[in-house]
């Protein structure tokens, strides 16, 4: 997405994550929502192109939204979904591949809430090379001569039991409602926002020192209650610190380093 898109678009991530969903029932219930919602946008173009027309006002299109959602989904689904309308898109289709990507990001927040990012990161990966090592299965997951159904039952007698639930949810998801993507494609995308999403609850923990079990899990719920979420330290002993830590998450920096300390003070002498 660019331009318009790729602003409105973030726009709905952090509504999303505003929402601050730990329960994995209510997230999975919200992607499944949304799921709904792109196959509804996706099979009834004039309604697409309505909902995203930039010349029709926001608050008309949020007033179809919420007539034609309202009492069938949750107040969270339609909210997301109302403010995608009232967002501006460059084409109706980067509005959809928005709802879509907020659909995956729920059911990551699933994974999440489930203590399973890893797992799903690895079904994901796993599937990927089944796949691409035996072209009848590939064939058959991308016939569109095959109607959804024959598709679910395969890929759940395939892979019941060999991944975690919110990873055959989703690789279902991708393989009947393939949207014009190859499969591979589908699940690269699933699996780069899964791994952004793990990516962002990395704090990178420098240290002079070893640090106890004990004072790791105080620093994890330190950094976890702002966050709003799990944080998994990485720990690196780095005898430059000196004393002190320093704390990477994201592009954020903290650094409370007695390294950092003294060349305050270097600065400070040298002026």
């Amino acid at each position: 997405m660019r331009g318009a898109s790729r602003t409105s678009f973030a726009g709905l991530t952090e509504q999303l994550e505003a929402e601050n969903i730990t329960s994995a029932t209510v997230a999975t219930r919200l992607g499944d929502e949304l799921f709904a919602v792109v196959g509804l946008l996706d099979a009834e173009h004039g309604l697409r192109r309505a909902l995203s027309d930039p010349g029709k006002p926001a608050a008309e299109k949020a007033a179809v939204a919420s007539a034609l959602l309202h009492g069938k989904v949750t107040g969270r689904t339609e909210a997301l979904v109302v403010a995608a309308v009232e967002s501006r898109w460059a084409t109706s289709g980067d509005m959809v591949d928005a709802i879509e990507q907020l659909a995956i990001e729920a059911l990551v927040l699933t994974a999440e809430a489930e203590d399973g990012l890893d797992d799903l990161e690895d079904g994901l990966f796993r599937f990927g090379r089944v796949v691409a090592a035996q072209p009848e299965l590939r064939a058959a997951l991308a016939s569109t001569s095959v109607p959804a159904e024959p598709k679910d039952h395969l890929l759940t007698t395939l892979l019941r039991g060999k991944v975690t639930p919110v990873t055959l949810r989703l690789i279902t998801q991708m393989v009947t409602h393939p949207r014009g993507r190859a499969l591979p494609v589908a699940l690269d995308m699933c699996a780069s926002i899964a791994a952004r999403r793990r990516q962002q609850l990395i704090a990178v923990v420098r240290s002079a020192i070893e640090m106890t079990a004990p004072q790791q899990r105080r620093r994890a719920d330190a950094l976890a209650a702002p966050y709003g979420h799990r944080v998994h330290l990485n720990i690196v002993i780095d005898p430059a610190v000196i004393g002190g830590i320093s704390v990477q998450i994201g592009d954020k920096l903290i650094d409370a380093t007695e390294a950092r300390r003294l060349a305050a003070v270097r600065r400070k002498l040298a002026g």
